[in-house]
């Protein structure tokens, strides 16, 4: 899994940032794109990357301010020109249906492909075989959402010298085994997936939040968590600021980041009155409390 930020900035975009967007990409455990926020102009910085709105197969929104739904429309209508025909899943807070619904009815668009619109309420709110995601409400000016996408711990790794060793050659019975499952041979001996088969392998959990203050469901998204993405608008030294706003300092993301015992955490969702310059100071602030940070810029990508 990657994660490609399309936009970092806040509020409007700027030439150093865009608003905010973040692509979750798992093509290789999926085949998939899940993309988090769709700001204006998020369908533009895709060109600027290898990313394919066919792949899309999930957007999930945080809330409904500008800055993070403008580009949703134009996204979605565009995905059907570029040949996307797989059904593609919008989650969001309520009103995200109507806002959709409408903007592409009043555009006279049609598209190619089914879309469902999912209106969240707490808990988890996706699920199949490998994956699944919980969604918590954040402390923000309207209703805003965290999300906690966990991949499902995977089976250990096929020991196939041994199975060799064994006599039992590469086939459909090797898929069996290593699913955990005993199989019996023609001889009548019966092969015990445990002892050709490693320990699971701990799947990965990965917590993206909302513009938020600081508060204590974003402590629980991001729980043992592999990367947290957590907004941080304002410097340490605006913290009053950041609480007028309903937003959160780079000193209140780093931490959440400790308390919850993160792996490491991404900061995004910058102010624009800080610019480049002042990356550097920002990120300072953020490691005096967590050591493992970052500040995402437009267009980078991250491995998980």
């Amino acid at each position: 899994m990657k994660l490609q930020f399309l936009g970092t900035g806040a509020g409007v975009p700027a030439k150093a940032r865009n608003v905010t967007a973040i692509a979750l990409k798992m093509l290789q455990e999926r085949g998939t794109i899940w993309l988090f926020d769709c700001g204006e102009a998020t369908q533009h910085q895709i060109l600027h990357t290898s990313i394919k709105p066919r792949k899309v197969e999930k957007v999930f929104i945080t809330h409904l301010h500008g800055d993070h739904i403008y580009g949703l429309p134009g996204f979605l209508s565009s995905r059907s020109f570029q040949g996307g025909e797989s059904p593609v899943t919008v989650y969001g807070p309520k009103g995200i249906e109507e806002y959709i619904r409408i903007s592409l009815s009043i555009s006279q668009t049609y598209l190619k492909y089914e879309l469902k619109v999912v209106e969240v309420q707490e808990g988890i709110i996706f699920e199949d075989d490998s994956f699944y995601v919980e969604a918590r409400e954040l402390d923000h000016g309207v209703t805003s959402f965290g999300y906690r996408i966990v991949e499902k711990d995977r089976p250990g790794k096929l020991d196939t010298d041994k199975l060799l060793e064994y006599g039992i050659s590469p086939g459909p019975i090797y898929k069996q085994i290593k699913e955990g499952k005993d199989v019996v041979l023609q001889d009548g001996s019966i092969v015990q997936s445990g002892e050709f088969v490693g320990s699971s392998i701990k799947g990965r959990i990965v917590t993206i939040l909302g513009d938020t203050r600081f508060c204590a469901n974003a402590q629980t998204l991001a729980s043992n968590a592999s990367i947290l993405v957590h907004e941080a608008t304002f410097s340490e030294k605006e913290e009053e600021i950041a609480k007028e706003y309903f937003h959160s300092t780079t000193t209140q993301a780093a931490t959440i980041a400790k308390d919850a015992n993160v792996e490491r955490l991404i900061m995004t969702h910058i102010s624009a009155r800080y610019d480049y310059t002042d990356t550097e100071q920002l990120l300072t602030e953020a490691k005096k409390v967590f050591e493992h940070v970052s500040i995402a810029e437009d267009l980078a990508e991250f491995d998980i």
